[in-house]
């Protein structure tokens, strides 16, 4: 079997090659990478991978690298992920995001290839969800409140639309937050870590700078995220939408007192203004059942080690 994931450089594209690498050795595994790509996190496991380059922005490249990989499935993990960028690049996040899925999607009809193809969408799809609609399912209206939310809430739609339009085997989940070793520094929880572990080694004030410490959100840790999206194109059905999350929540600030429980500095929390954003989710909460029954996942990596991997990642980077 040939296997391609786009964003494999990326957080959870590198957890999925990983994965696959360990769990599935007689799968071929390819990459979509940009000249530019960081490749730290797939530093380890370079020799083990096939890595075409490509940008899910031009469509001549994406197809001269379909064109040769001819892939039995495609993740689909490449996008502009951070929703506060969202807000300073609402264009670019869309061109990426949106724009990118129909160049991919138009290379994979144009070359006749019929691959099964995960597209990965986000809880922030549901933006502002009513308190008697939490738990969320996936029947739930999707009111998206970033243009990031719109941009992947397109991706959805374009996957559904082309599934029936075209018939193109397209599977797609909504993705609750997810963390753990390897996170980008912009996202709150890698961040927060960041932070204690650069306070730990004093290179920085014992000050810890938040956000909004009320917003609650669901957690997994990456790696039973990417055994998920594993799974969704074995067992899930073409054109249609599974959530994928712990079914709990943890507001910000218990994020705050994990890690600095697993630390031994005091440290003094500040709000800071600029991390707030000009609208926010207070809630988000997933009812994974759907997906649950159909596979028998579940998540298996507590939180707490997810922070605690986490920080002892930052640990040694800072």
């Amino acid at each position: 079997m040939r296997v391609l994931i786009t964003g494999i450089t990326g957080f959870a594209g590198s957890h999925l090659a990983d994965y696959i690498l360990a769990n599935h050795p007689d799968v071929e595994v390819f990459g979509l990478i940009r000249w530019r790509s960081r490749m730290e996190n797939i530093v380890h496991i370079q020799d083990k991978l096939k890595l075409f380059e490509g940008d899910i922005k031009d469509i001549v490249s994406l197809k001269k690298c379909l064109a040769e990989i001819r892939p039995d499935r495609i993740f689909h993990l490449a996008a502009q992920s951070f929703v506060p960028t969202s807000w300073k690049c609402p264009a670019e996040t869309f061109a990426i995001n949106a724009i990118g899925q129909i160049n991919l999607f138009e290379a994979i009809l144009d070359l006749n290839l019929s691959p099964r193809i995960h597209v990965a969408g986000s809880s922030e799809e549901y933006g502002l969800v009513n308190s008697d609609e939490v738990p969320m399912k996936e029947t739930n209206p999707l009111r998206p409140l970033s243009p990031y939310a719109v941009s992947k809430v397109a991706q959805d739609f374009l996957a559904y639309q082309y599934y029936k339009s075209y018939g193109l085997r397209t599977v797609r989940t909504r993705g609750f937050n997810h963390t753990g070793p390897r996170r980008g520094e912009v996202f709150i929880c890698s961040n927060f870590a960041k932070q204690v572990a650069e306070i730990e080694k004093k290179k920085r004030e014992p000050i810890l700078y938040v956000g909004n410490l009320e917003a609650k959100r669901d957690f997994t840790d990456v790696r039973d995220t990417v055994r998920a999206y594993w799974l969704i194109l074995e067992k899930g059905e073409d054109g249609e939408v599974y959530n994928i999350g712990s079914e709990r929540t943890y507001a910000m600030k218990e994020v705050v007192d994990i890690l600095t429980s697993l630390s031994e500095v005091y440290v003094k929390i500040e709000i800071d203004p600029s991390r707030l954003r000009p609208s926010d989710v207070p809630v988000l909460l997933s009812d994974s059942s759907k997906f649950r029954k159909l596979t028998g996942w579940e998540p298996k990596i507590p939180f707490k080690q997810s922070l605690q991997d986490l920080l002892d990642y930052w640990r040694e980077r800072v």
